[in-house]
């Protein structure tokens, strides 16, 4: 094996890692979620790593076998089904729940974890060998943004849920 090989599976073993550790992550925060809202966006990100993994499992897996790259056929929704559940749980729950200090520091850590993975990501994109390798790493740190966008979003409707309800539905204060 050589170097630039061995290299990158080193590299595939900490993506496999870090997305093993934000399933672990996303599950316990689902569970100790004091709301409905946040124990549903948390568990499917915790299924959104959990594909992440396998999908680099088998990219591990076939670089070992076959020596290069395979070509991919990763197409993830840049966080359109995210977005649909946090906006039909929003949309059901309305602008009064209530959070815990802890449920936003859980929040803050698994915004800080996505942006942690979409670094790694973008830099090993600029280190690839295989154009194949580069565009699977460029699209999961669009997705690892996109989590961390659904992500703030959350953060902010915890903070102030009628303020929020107020900036996404931008209602008319004239009676028009």
């Amino acid at each position: 094996m050589t170097a630039e090989q061995q290299k990158t599976l080193e590299a595939l073993q900490i993506a496999i890692q870090m997305e093993i550790d934000g399933k672990r992550y996303y599950r316990k925060a689902s569970q100790e979620s004091s709301n409905e809202l946040g124990k549903k966006l948390l568990a499917s990100l915790a299924a959104e790593e959990d594909v992440h993994r396998q999908k680099f499992q088998e990219i591990y897996n076939a670089i070992r076998n076959k020596k290069a790259w395979p070509v991919t056929d990763f197409q993830p929704d840049r966080g359109k089904r995210l977005r649909s559940v946090f906006a039909r749980t929003a949309e059901e729950k309305g602008a009064w729940i209530k959070t815990a200090d802890t449920e936003l520091q859980a929040v803050q850590t698994a915004m800080d974890m996505e942006n942690k993975s979409h670094d790694f990501y973008q830099g090993q994109s600029k280190e690839a060998t295989y154009d194949a390798e580069r565009d699977f790493y460029e699209t999961l740190a669009t997705e690892e943004r996109e989590h961390h966008i659904v992500l703030l979003d959350y953060y902010e409707f915890l903070k102030d849920p009628a303020g929020w309800f107020v900036m996404k539905e931008h209602p008319s204060l004239d009676g028009v």
